[in-house]
This record gives C-alpha cells, structure tokens and sequence, in this order.
C-alpha cells in the first residue's frame, strides 16, 4: 500500500499492473472522482458521491473484516474513536460514509478537515496539508477483484486507517509536527520528513500494555500488514528518528521493520528536538484560535508567543488554586 505522499496527482489513470486496469467500468468511476476533486474549491462542501453496488461490496468486505480485527490488534486511541464513528459518520458496513460528514466530525473534534484529491500528491504538498490540520483524502474506492489489496491509497484506507487517529487529540498533534517540520524545508529535509510520515502515520507501531498496537493507517487498513505488525516475530525497533529518516522502505508489500512509539506525546517531543536542525530561518508555529501558521522569526512574534503563554499559564493557576486536595 502507497501513503497519500511521493508522487504526482495520479487522478484516473492507472498502472498496467494495476487490479482495474482493463476494467472500463472502474476507470470511468475513477476519473469521475478525479473531476470531483479537481473541481473542488477551497470552503464548498465536499460533493456527496453515491456509490455503485460493486463498491459498496468491496467496502462490506473490508469493513467487516477490519472492525473484527482492530479490537485486538488496533491502539486504544483507534478503538475509544470507532463507536463515535458509527454514532456520528454512519459507519457501517453497508454504507461508505460521506467525506463532508467526516470531515464535520473531525474539526469538532481536533481541528482537522479533510479535502478531496485525485489521487497522489508530492510529499511537500501533502505535509503542508497537514501543518494546517488538512489532511487530503481519496473518495474512489479499491478495485472489488482485491478487495484487500490496493496499490494507492483509496477511501477505506482514509476513512478506516486514517480519520479514527485524526479524531484524537495527541495524535492530531503529533500528526500535525510533522506537517510543521516540513514548511520551508529544503528538499533533502522533505524527503526525510516524508520517510518519518511513512514509519508513524502510515505504518506506526506502539506498546499498549506490554504488547503490540497499531496506530499506522497503513498497517490498519491492509488485514496482511494489520496480522504483521503486532506480531513479536516481525522486527520492531525503538523510535528514533534518525534512524527512522535513514531507513528505506517498500511501497507495494509487507513492511520488514516497525519503530514502536512509547506513546504520541513522546514521539512529538523527539519529533520536534529532532526538527531543531532543519535549516530555515524560522520556527514555525500552530495558531488554533486563528487556525492558522504563524513564523516566529522577530522579536515581536516571540513577545506575543510569550504573552499567550503567560495567560494560558496564569487560567492553569487559578484552576489548580480551585482544586481541592
């Protein structure tokens, strides 16, 4: 399974090796989706899509199977979202939930939205996406003749992998770093950040309790990857972000190495010590009354940076002077 990052729109055309190639049907489906999100404009509602039967089949497949799987081999974070997923999106296996829907949910929850793409994006268009808490997202859905393989992402792997994590707070930060390393990078720098995406948000591994959990969206939304990861035979390693940016990976089969994470909190903060060294002549920084990135790089952003925190300092002192031992 590809991550949404490391190429080009890829829209409606597809690779000869591609499960849909020869199939008219599924190519006419898929510029379709293209033409949506191509059309699409920044602040409109995202286009409802009705879904043909063989679509809604393969989703039937894959969202059985994935529901039963991830209460064993899914984080909490991912198992404490999913109710309020089928509560709030509509999910359910005979329904593919609607991107505006989900994306409503998600900015009430952590201040993510989601935007329709065509297909793949270049790495730095994709993290820049998420500095922003906007994360790009497929509506086409894999070819039904493979319903658990698919070569690029597509709608199961956003709306099952992916959005259950975006509708958690440590994780939406700690997706969100990412995105913010990446602004203003040099290109060398894009490929590492791209390389750190691939072995956390796609295929992230954590310790819950003593053993193995998923957290990537990759490893998630793919039952092989989903078995593999959590079990103590396939090779984990600690999270260390220079080995991570360091380490290459396959795009098209089983991932022969995880990082686990201790938990989001601490992989951020290494994230971020780790993001100290990209040369840019700012820091970059998440404005969530604004909703907006702001660049500290004067004397006059670091005083109001400081300001802000003195008073969010200062309601954190009268709440605890309100507490009762």
């Amino acid at each position: 399974l590809s991550s949404g990052i490391n190429a080009e729109y890829g829209g409606s055309e597809l690779d000869s090796d591609h499960p849909g190639f020869t199939d008219e049907v599924y190519r006419k489906r898929r510029k379709m989706f293209a033409d949506i999100a191509f059309n699409y404009k920044h602040g409109e509602p995202i286009p409802v899509v009705e879904y043909n039967e063989a679509e809604l089949e393969t989703w039937r497949q894959v969202f059985t199977k994935i529901t039963t799987l991830s209460k064993t081999h899914a984080c909490k974070e991912f198992r404490n979202v999913w109710p309020l997923l089928v509560e709030n999106c509509n999910y359910n296996k005979d329904t593919i939930p609607q991107l505006q829907n989900v994306s409503d949910f998600l900015k009430d929850c952590t201040g993510f939205s989601l935007r329709p793409v065509a297909g793949l994006l270049s790495s730095r268009d994709f993290l820049a996406g998420l500095a922003f808490r906007v994360f790009h997202s497929t509506q086409y859905i894999r070819h039904g003749a493979k319903p658990f393989y698919t070569p690029e992402p597509d709608v199961c792997h956003e709306l099952i992998g992916h959005v259950p994590l975006f509708a958690d707070p440590e994780f939406a930060a700690f997706s969100q770093e990412i995105g913010l390393a990446s602004l203003g990078a040099p290109d060398d720098w894009i490929e590492k950040l791209a390389t750190l995406y691939w072995f956390t948000i796609e295929f992230g591994v954590c310790i819950e309790e003593g053993d193995f959990k998923a957290y990537g969206a990759g490893c998630i939304s793919s039952i092989e990857e989903l078995e593999n990861c959590v079990n103590s035979d396939s090779k984990k390693l600690p999270f260390e972000v220079e080995k991570i940016v360091t380490t290459p990976y396959p795009i098209t089969t089983i991932q022969p190495v995880y990082f686990v994470a201790p938990s989001f909190a601490e992989a951020k903060r290494k994230i971020m010590e780790w993001a100290q060294q990209i040369p840019r002549p700012f820091t970059a920084h998440y404005n969530p009354y604004t909703q907006s990135v702001e660049l500290i790089n004067k004397r006059s952003n670091c005083i109001k940076m400081i300001r802000d925190l003195a008073n969010e300092m200062k309601t954190l002192e009268d709440a605890v002077m309100k507490l009762v031992d």
